[in-house]
């Protein structure tokens, strides 16, 4: 149980959970671009594109993001 959750703490592995409305990212380097339209993540393989409409950023962690809003579109770059 102790190793499972040492392993979870020290991943820094990049992961997106989309949900209704939501999406959280872990383990981004940073946001390259972000208007209510548009938002830009950047991550060690490349950047993550999500277009949508009233979009807010409801979280903002070090290494955890969650964005809201009318996601229309996720591209990975």
């Amino acid at each position: 149980m102790l190793k499972d959750l040492r392993n979870y703490i020290l991943d820094n592995t990049f992961k997106v959970t989309i949900l209704k409305g939501k999406i959280d990212i872990l383990n981004y380097l940073e946001i390259d671009h972000f208007d209510d339209n548009k938002i830009i993540i950047r991550y060690k393989e490349g950047t993550l594109v999500i277009n949508g409409k009233d979009l807010i950023i409801s979280k903002l962690l070090d290494d955890e993001i969650l964005i809201s809003g009318k996601i229309k579109t996720v591209e990975f770059k």
